[in-house]
């Protein structure tokens, strides 16, 4: 008699740079979503920004690639190829790193590696013969580095809508997959309830100036000459906020800096005014609410690009830099409540992101590897 069991699965092996949440908040949002068979591995730097992570899925912390620790030997004679990005010479970290993610490699050998993201991560993949997946950001990626890691992908994931793509990633748009909103729960709290929840008086609007975790954020006197431009409004900052000493501060602007409510903050605002992380914006939208967007920097003009294309589409207004008087904080404001379009915002929502991105990176697999069966004799 003979038996025709199926090889256990190959894992799927997952780095995630621990710089902001967006990355980490992916990775929870797909491995959750994957097949309990499939076993993952995550290798990350920072392992506390993961949260609870499933029974199949073993997290592998890893040196940082780019925090000094003490030990490095700069070498920064040695020019850096611009199939490079961040990759100096001396430093044991990085080395170390890299020895446990191909040491990995060898050792279980993995049906994909999805980069979240590392372009050296990437080519690192594919020079040790693994697949990858490469997450996409926006922004001006037309550099060797980041092209080598887009050629050589297996797939490249975009954890947003189509509605926001680049018009130069049309030499790999075939392998891509969008999955708007990735990471970000879709439910929001009631408006009432929410505004409730925050003791905002009933028929009073309210701003919302919210930023990330993957930069400095805004500064606060802008803050200050809004609230006094909009003094029947309440203004409420929430994420990072860089002080200034010159600031004026009215008594309807409240800096609360960072909260774990976040969706009861948007769910009650009238207006909100973020810069561009990919966690903000996919929050946002869901909202369907009046957005001015104002990009921090970040590198390879990450956030500049997403607010273009976000205004491309209809969906925000985007300003170089929040307002410097009060005139002109007038004057953004009404025009981001005329010319809101909420039905363009939706456009850009996707249900259920995880369990498509999950299926794809399955189908993606099955399609690489096959079914792969092994013959066993008994009796």
């Amino acid at each position: 008699m003979r038996d025709l069991p199926i090889q256990p699965q190959r894992p799927f092996g997952y780095f995630v740079h621990h710089q902001g949440r967006g990355h980490a908040e992916r990775c929870a949002a797909i491995v959750n979503a994957l097949p309990r068979s499939r076993p993952v591995t995550v290798f990350c730097a920072d392992p506390k920004v993961l949260g609870p992570m499933p029974a199949n899925v073993t997290v592998q912390a890893i040196p940082s690639l780019f925090e000094r620790t003490g030990t490095e030997r700069d070498m920064d004679q040695l020019q850096t190829p611009d199939t490079l990005h961040c990759a100096p010479v001396g430093w044991p970290g990085i080395r170390q790193a890299m020895g446990l993610i191909a040491g990995w490699f060898a050792s279980d050998d993995p049906a994909l590696m999805i980069c979240d993201v590392s372009a050296e991560i990437a080519q690192l993949a594919r020079i040790c013969s693994v697949p990858h997946v490469a997450v996409l950001q926006h922004g001006d990626r037309s550099d060797p580095g980041h092209r080598a890691a887009y050629d050589g992908a297996a797939g490249i994931l975009a954890p947003f809508s189509a509605g926001l793509a680049q018009d130069d990633w049309a030499p790999f748009r075939h392998k891509m997959h969008f999955a708007a909103g990735l990471g970000v729960s879709g439910d929001l709290p009631d408006r009432q309830a929410a505004r409730a929840s925050l003791g905002l008086e009933p028929g009073r609007r309210m701003a919302l100036v919210l930023s990330g975790g993957g930069g400095t954020g805004f500064t606060a006197a802008p803050l200050g000459v809004a609230a006094r431009a909009f003094p029947d409004w309440q203004w409420i900052s929430i994420g990072k906020l860089q002080g200034d000493w010159h600031a004026t501060q009215g008594a309807n602007l409240h800096h609360k800096g960072w909260v774990d409510d976040v969706a009861t903050h948007v769910a009650a605002a009238d207006l909100v005014i973020s810069s561009t992380g990919n966690t903000t914006c996919a929050q946002v939208l869901g909202a369907g609410l009046p957005w001015i967007v104002v990009p921090e920097w970040r590198y390879f003009d990450e956030q500049l690009c997403k607010a273009q294309a976000l205004a491309k589409a209809g969906a925000a207004l985007h300003l170089p830099h929040l307002p410097s008087s009060a005139h002109a904080w007038r004057a953004a404001v009404d025009r981001a409540l005329t010319d809101h379009d909420a039905a363009a915002q939706g456009r850009l929502l996707a249900p259920d992101p995880a369990k498509a991105t999950a299926a794809w990176l399955e189908t993606l697999s099955e399609g690489l590897w096959g079914t792969t069966l092994t013959l066993e004799t008994t009796g």
